[in-house]
């Protein structure tokens, strides 16, 4: 019998943007399904004065805090607000700090979403996403050569989002549609730079990501075709062949997220180097 899913407040304090503090509280409550996290965002937290408000929202809605606040005296104050509040608190970044100063021998430069700074790192993943978005879905097939890696599959294999994912990554990225009859270009045939890789899943998990696409929208295509678990099937037999065909890797999305397939991604591009 499961149990009734209880809730729970969970504040994140951040002196930047707060990306890299949510993916952290997010990681450590995913590990807990019986509880939700209703979570609080307050980025950008560089004054006292703004520190103060945000504990005022805290003492109304009491829960864990997790905060990434470099400036020592702010983060102090965190610590001492919540000691004195009865409530948890971790500053996330500290305990690598830590481990950095200890193995490099030099504290921390202390420097507030120093991650963000607009590096060459920066300005190659806004080339990597601008490629990426202008060959979305099979578009400009004649540059894929110019592609870092080459996502094919057939439709709902989530090539559109795992190809935005890798692209703030800074590989560019794209990702063309395989239709049942219908031979891919030749262009990617002919392709030597990007590694092209196959995105396939279960009939039953694409047909339901089908139905819940057909509800949103008014597309003229057959419905019934469009979801049927047997057309799938040939589908994505139609798919295997063709990666079988030319040395193509394929990975199974049916239970994988996002992330899990970029990571899948990442380590054949390690293999194939």
């Amino acid at each position: 019998m499961n149990k009734p899913q209880s809730f729970f407040h969970l504040h994140l304090i951040s002196d930047a943007t707060g990306e890299t503090l949510l993916a952290a509280g997010r990681a450590a409550a995913a590990q807990y399904k019986d509880a939700r996290a209703i979570e609080h965002i307050y980025p950008l937290i560089r004054t006292e004065k703004q520190l103060q408000k945000v504990f005022e929202e805290i003492d109304q809605e009491p829960g864990i805090v997790l905060y990434t606040v470099v400036d020592q005296k702010l983060a102090r104050d965190i610590d001492e607000w919540c000691a004195s509040a009865g409530l948890p608190c971790v500053s996330v970044l500290e305990p690598v700090l830590t481990v950095f100063q200890s193995y490099l021998g030099t504290p921390a430069g202390r420097r507030v979403g120093a991650q963000h700074v607009l590096d060459a790192d920066y300005f190659r993943r806004i080339d990597a996403l601008n490629f990426t978005m202008e060959h979305d879905d099979g578009q400009l097939p004649q540059d894929v050569d110019e592609a870092d890696l080459v996502l094919i599959g057939i439709s709902r294999t989530s090539k559109t989002p795992t190809s935005i994912y890798l692209a703030n990554r800074g590989i560019k990225t794209a990702n063309i549609p395989i239709v049942l009859g219908v031979p891919l270009p030749e262009s990617l045939l002919k392709a030597k730079n990007p590694l092209i890789v196959g995105l396939i899943a279960s009939a039953e998990r694409i047909s339901h990501v089908r139905q819940n696409r057909v509800l949103g929208t008014a597309a003229s295509y057959d419905a019934d075709i469009y979801t049927d678990r047997t057309a799938i099937a040939s589908e994505l037999a139609y798919a295997r062949q063709i990666c079988t065909r030319h040395g193509w890797p394929m990975i199974d999305v049916t239970r994988r997220s996002i992330e899990e397939t970029a990571a899948a991604i990442m380590a054949l591009r390690g293999k194939s180097r």
